[in-house]
């Protein structure tokens, strides 16, 4: 049985025994990136052996210039496909074709094997992956919607070479959003939960428990989006979405709350365990200083017997604190596309999050 490592480790390890050496014996002219950051939970760090059946193995992106890439392109894959070891670690460095779905590890001991090596460039591949064109500033639209799972595999994955600089320097640049697209976000995240706050009571006042518990459900994962905004840590997509929660410091003293919210059998004991959650939030708020101080309490949704907390109040708090006349033009209560849609086929389409800039406008 060969020895299950984590991806990341495996596609470190096939750069320095095996393309790295390539590089220096048969390629020093060029100056080149080496680096692992886009699809993949491996990327991610939660990758398990039930990851090696697609999409998982030696694999990564090589960056080159405009220029060596016109020059070398061919050649490098060329010579990768014949002159690869057959295994790293033990695991083959030959994917079966199709791709399909991040292709297949198979193993080969005759050459030419077919390598998961992406030649590319810094440009090509900030254009194809985060919808971004690194000859321009990064605008306030573009920000707003390149989807968080992407931003989260830019941060998470490994930079093994950097001749070029342009990846390491993107990567720092993306670290988190700008200030005020921070503030409009949180804000927006807050108002997604005034939105729904008194449902949970309303629906179960009329003996809906089934739509009661759907909207608790809801705004568990509203808060727990409120909670990665919070810490400044991009979401990634909803596989690992519960996985990469837990790695908040928060997960000992929230997520309790939420198993028992999830739990409930009515919506009075729902209501209760909500109430919780929203008083910790709001206490989680006033310490990062943004707004002026906000009472947490919770009370009847006016004159209705459903116990919320005004969310709107932080909402409106955290838009009085944006200075950027472009942030401060964008439509209100819209936010990013993560907060917009969450429709899988649209947020791993980069080009379809592109469209969606005409929202902004």
């Amino acid at each position: 049985m060969i020895k299950f490592v984590h991806g990341l480790e495996l596609s470190e390890e096939f750069f320095l025994s095996a393309v790295q050496p390539i590089m220096k014996e048969k390629f020093l002219q060029i100056a080149y990136a080496a680096a692992r950051l886009d699809y993949g939970s491996d990327v991610l760090g939660f990758d398990t052996p039930m990851s090696m059946d697609h999409g998982w193995g030696p694999k990564l992106s090589l960056y080159l210039s405009q220029e060596n890439y016109a020059a070398y392109h061919d050649q490098l894959d060329d010579y990768f496909a014949n002159h690869l070891p057959f295994d790293v670690l033990g695991f083959p460095t030959n994917f079966a074709e199709p791709y399909a779905d991040g292709g297949v590890m198979s193993y080969k001991d005759t050459y030419p094997i077919h390598h998961m090596i992406e030649i590319t460039t810094p440009d090509k591949w900030c254009s194809n992956y985060l919808g971004v064109d690194i000859d321009h500033p990064i605008s306030v639209k573009t920000w707003l919607t390149i989807p968080q799972q992407r931003l989260a595999t830019l941060q998470a994955g490994g930079i093994y070479h950097d001749d070029l600089g342009i990846i390491t320097e993107y990567r720092h640049k993306m670290r988190w959003y700008p200030h005020d697209i921070w503030l409009y976000l949180l804000a927006n995240q807050w108002q997604r939960i005034d939105q729904d706050e008194p449902f949970i009571g309303r629906t179960g006042s009329v003996g809906d428990e089934l739509g009661s518990q759907l909207i608790s459900a809801r705004l568990v994962l509203d808060l727990m989006r409120l909670g990665f905004l919070m810490h400044r840590i991009y979401t990634p997509y909803r596989k690992w979405f519960g996985s990469a929660f837990q790695r908040l410091e928060i997960t000992p003293k929230v997520v309790p709350i939420f198993q028992k919210i999830l739990s409930c059998k009515n919506w009075e004991e729902r209501e209760k365990h909500l109430s919780k959650a929203y008083l910790f939030f709001s206490q989680e708020h006033n310490k990062l200083g943004l707004t002026h101080f906000i009472e947490p309490e919770i009370s009847n949704f006016y004159d209705r017997p459903f116990l919320v907390p005004h969310a709107a109040r932080f909402a409106n708090a955290l838009y009085a604190q944006i200075k950027d006349p472009e942030v401060i033009a964008l439509p209100r209560n819209l936010g990013s596309i993560d907060q917009i849609c969450d429709n899988t086929d649209i947020l791993e389409n980069i080009e379809a999050c592109k469209k969606l800039r005409m929202l902004y406008e």
